[in-house]
Formats: structure tokens, sequence, C-alpha cells
């Protein structure tokens, strides 16, 4: 195994290319707070006058300007053209967990290439944070605390059976697949949502305030 571009003991944030503002960063940053970036994510970085610690990517959007900022001891060029930034950036890194930000709400085939990163990279715990929902790749079983009412998507990448507490719509028995069933809009009734899935492969969108709850929630 290649050794990890970036070791931390804390959580990471990791900065994409999409738009992101001051109030998005000091978000994720308040409780990820090593701020590393893919590629073109540096700019956004540096324009909020955050240095990353690491830039990692191919550098193929990443600024002139940018590079001349950032010491070249904190540039890791991975020139392969057959994974995405944020797929370079993640495998590279090893910490607690990974916020990813500035990788949804912008193009949507970098939205969607992101989601496909998150269920290929399982090892990896890592939260693709949005402007109002966050996204992560569910473990084989998964409990949350949080308040009936609220929305709880299920979005399935490959296909997926499982069982769950605490939805008004349970998923027990049902098939659901990417293109068959999904699991969108679905909502809380309990204070205590209890999911489990027979493999790898689904992923739980929440509101995005309600990123502390997955964070207990993964461990």
């Amino acid at each position: 195994m290649n050794t990890p571009i970036v070791q931390s003991e804390v959580g990471v944030t990791l900065a994409g290319g999409g738009p992101f503002g001051r109030r998005d960063l000091d978000f994720c940053l308040s409780r990820a707070p090593v701020a590393v970036a893919a590629d073109s994510g540096a700019d956004g970085l540096l324009r909020l006058g955050v240095m990353p610690e690491a830039v990692i990517g191919d550098f193929d959007s990443l600024s002139a300007s940018a590079r001349a900022a950032i010491p070249a001891a904190r540039q890791h060029p991975v020139p392969e053209q057959a994974t995405t930034d944020f797929d370079k950036a993640l495998r590279s890194i090893e910490a607690p967990f990974v916020l990813a930000l500035g990788f949804a709400g912008a193009r949507l085939d970098h939205g969607l290439a992101a989601m496909n990163t998150l269920v290929t990279r399982p090892d990896r715990r890592c939260i693709l944070v949005g402007p109002k929902d966050l996204a992560f790749a569910a473990p084989a079983r998964l409990e949350l605390t949080l308040t009936p009412g609220e929305p709880l998507s299920l979005f399935p990448m490959t296909r997926v059976t499982g069982a769950s507490r605490g939805l008004e719509w349970p998923i027990d028995r049902l098939e659901l697949a990417p293109d068959g069933m999904i699991g969108t809009s679905n909502r809380v009734t309990s204070r205590h949502v209890v999911l489990e899935f027979d493999a790898p492969g689904m992923l739980v969108i929440l509101p995005r305030r309600r990123l502390d709850a997955a964070l207990r929630a993964l461990g």
C-alpha cells in the first residue's frame, strides 16, 4: 500500500473546485480543521485566506497564481486521468474522517462522480457537504439520532436491500436500485433511526444541519 500524502489525527476538510463560501468553509473547518485541496479547490481556499496543507490532483485546473502561492512541498501532482481529483485526494488521505466541500452544487457530472467515489472508497469515512444537504456511503448498520419530521433520503448506487426503523416508509424487504425503486424524500418518525443493508452501495442523504449526527453515527 502506498504511503498516504496526508496523515492526520483529526478530521480533514477536503476542498473541491465547486463553489463554497466563508460560512461553508468555517462550518467544515470547525469540525475538520486540516485543510486539503483537490486541484483547483486550492484556489477557493486561498481566496478565503486559508493555505492548504496539501494540494492533490492532476493540476489541470489549478491556477498559475495558486501554484505560485503554495509551497512546492505542499503540491502533490497525480497525473493519471483514470480517476477524478476527488478520488485521487480521498485515497491519499488517512484521517478519522473527511468532509468534502465544493464537490456538489456546481456541475452535475462532477456531483455524480463524487457520489460514485463515496461508494467506491468505503475504507474512507467521508461526508459530502453540499449547499443544503450532505451525503455519505452507508455502512452495513447505521444508527442515527434525528428529529421526527426531518427528511432522510436513500439513494442506491447498486442493487441493495435492507431494513429500517424510525422511517415513515420502511424499506424492509424492498430491493432498491438506481434503475428501479429508490428511497428519496422519506421522513423520520422517531428520534432513533436504524438502517441495515445487505451490501455496500447505499447513499444516505440528510439536511446539512445534521452533520454532527452523521459524524456520531459513523463513529
